[in-house]
């Protein structure tokens, strides 16, 4: 399985499997709506749109609002999915989020694009790397965190047979596309990739590439690697991980955010409590980003495959 993810050409944006999603979605299931704050061209709207113009609410620059017209959308039995960056979907409007959302468990889902440092170019103002932890820390909310187009376009899709609120994030740039298009996505259950005994790699968003990259590194140098794609942040599949750390005895995480609040502090968590592993995590260190191409911010933050692999041998020292 990892021999096939690596060889790999295509590559498309997360944010163009959300756009495919929702528009397959709005084919069979006439209850789901869309708005957005006048972002429908970046979060790839536009197919949705045009096929179902009744079914969609332009808000304009006012994500406080839009976040208010989905609760009550989804009280009159609407399934609403928002669509802006992912720092005006969280950030921006926590209050609305938590008061008119969560606190009432509202059936809507929060559509983030553009998350994590791999923004790019529109810098510091519009990386957000807290969004996971904020929104993790909501009760009732499932956070969600796909790899690739392929398993953003399935989660898209799934998320609307989950009552409840949901927060769903993804990316701007070009990506590798190296999950099967026709992998079941079940939220709350992680992906076993590559089995392993030495140390157990948990990886979620566009850190699961890096990872696959990592791994294929470390299995020539005689490392037998665990890896696992962790797409649900919460509610986190904790008998794989258990399970997964129980064997192994090492851990490392991966991800495209803060290390505090994000995947690498949830599994600590649920280690600590069930079985205490040593620990190693790759994300960024209570630092904000800048602007600058993806793959030179990723490099520079310590998120690439490089990274994985010094924290996989820092461990087996």
């Amino acid at each position: 399985m990892l021999d096939k993810m690596l060889s790999t050409t295509e590559k498309k944006a997360t944010r163009d499997g959300f756009g495919d999603g929702l528009y397959e979605l709005g084919k069979s299931n006439p209850r789901v709506v869309a708005l957005c704050a006048d972002l429908v061209g970046s979060l790839k709207m536009n197919k949705f749109i045009a096929e179902f113009p009744e079914r969609f609410f332009q808000c304009g620059v006012a994500e406080a609002n839009m976040m208010g017209t989905a609760a009550g959308l989804a009280t009159g039995g609407f399934i609403p999915y928002t669509g802006t960056f992912a720092n005006f979907s969280t950030g921006r409007v926590y209050d609305q989020i938590r008061q008119s959302i969560a606190y009432s468990h509202k059936n809507v889902k929060i559509c983030a694009s553009h998350a994590g440092i791999t923004l790019g170019e529109d810098g510091a103002t519009h990386q957000i790397l807290e969004d996971i932890g904020m929104m993790k820390m909501l009760p009732g909310m499932a956070v969600v965190n796909p790899c690739d187009y392929n398993q953003t376009k399935l989660a898209t899709i799934a998320i609307a047979e989950h009552y409840g609120p949901v927060y769903l994030r993804f990316g701007r740039p070009g990506w590798p596309v190296f999950t099967p298009a026709d992998q079941k996505f079940e939220l709350g259950k992680g992906i076993l990739i590559k089995e392993g005994t030495d140390v157990s790699i948990f990886a979620t968003g566009h850190l699961v590439w890096q990872a696959v990259k990592a791994v294929e590194a470390l299995e020539k140098q005689g490392v037998s690697c665990e890896l696992i794609n962790i797409h649900t942040i919460k509610p986190l599949d904790e008998e794989l991980i258990l399970a997964s750390a129980s064997k192994t005895g090492r851990v490392v995480t991966a991800e495209e955010h803060q290390m505090a609040g994000g995947l690498g502090e949830s599994i600590a968590a649920l280690c600590s409590r069930n079985h205490p592993v040593k620990m190693s995590m790759v994300a960024v260190n209570d630092s904000f980003g800048e602007s600058g191409k993806p793959a030179d911010l990723m490099k520079k933050y310590g998120l690439d495959s490089s990274n994985v692999i010094e924290a996989v041998h820092s461990l087996l020292k």
